[in-house]
């Protein structure tokens, strides 16, 4: 199914949705945010690379800031961080630019800024931007890679069926939390403590005693 364009979500929220998705929720839902040292980190890391005017050619490759992409199939629109134009393969199906002549094939580029993630969540929200330039397109986009400023790293990430799956799957679930107009719980995990949104959230909150066990255990105690 596609989606209307009043029901389109934010693409970079997949990844904060596979983190947690009530976090998601809270931050892009309610528009509620707060910083903290790492929050504040990634900010100044993306002011230095989502500059649209640095376009830059290093050899046959040219690079893309902050590129608009949007995918009806997914229901997500957004930006992408870099995307790569890389000369196309004799055959292979590619784009052209207006500003630099030739056939070009692109190269999403996601720039994160601590390091690679023991799970899936940074390479969602890639494959999600390439699957928005494939339907924009028209192309195929077999890998893109994820920059880690901690580890000044590229890794690159193959866009395999599994992780396409995974992504749909992700954004369907997404929709579904607002047609249905009720948050994901709060869950306490490891991670809470990390989150700038913990505050908001209380992730402890339904780990409390109801009131009325407090009440039983210490106002209505008998005294041998």
């Amino acid at each position: 199914m596609d989606y209307a364009e009043d029901d389109m979500l934010m693409l970079s929220g997949i990844q904060h949705y596979m983190f947690c998705p009530r976090q998601w929720a809270i931050a892009y839902l309610d528009n509620a945010w707060a910083d903290n040292r790492l929050t504040a980190e990634g900010t100044l890391l993306h002011e230095r690379v989502d500059d649209p005017e640095a376009r830059q050619k290093n050899g046959a490759t040219i690079t893309l800031r902050h590129v608009a992409v949007a995918s009806r199939r997914l229901g997500l629109y957004g930006y992408t961080d870099a995307v790569e134009l890389r000369a196309a393969a004799v055959g292979e199906v590619a784009i052209s630019h207006p500003r630099y002549p030739g056939r070009w094939v692109p190269y999403p580029v996601e720039y994160k800024r601590g390091r690679p993630k023991e799970d899936e969540r940074d390479a969602v929200q890639l494959c999600a931007q390439a699957i928005c330039l494939e339907e924009m397109h028209g192309v195929a986009i077999a890998e893109g890679a994820l920059f880690y400023g901690e580890t000044r790293r590229r890794h690159v990430v193959a866009l395999t069926p599994a992780l396409r799956a995974l992504t749909h799957r992700l954004a369907h679930e997404m929709h579904d939390v607002v047609r249905r107009g009720s948050y994901p719980p709060p869950v306490r995990k490891r991670h809470c403590r990390s989150c700038s949104l913990v505050d908001l959230c209380m992730p402890g909150v339904g780990e409390l005693p109801a009131a009325s066990s407090y009440l039983e255990r210490n106002l209505y105690a008998q005294t041998p």
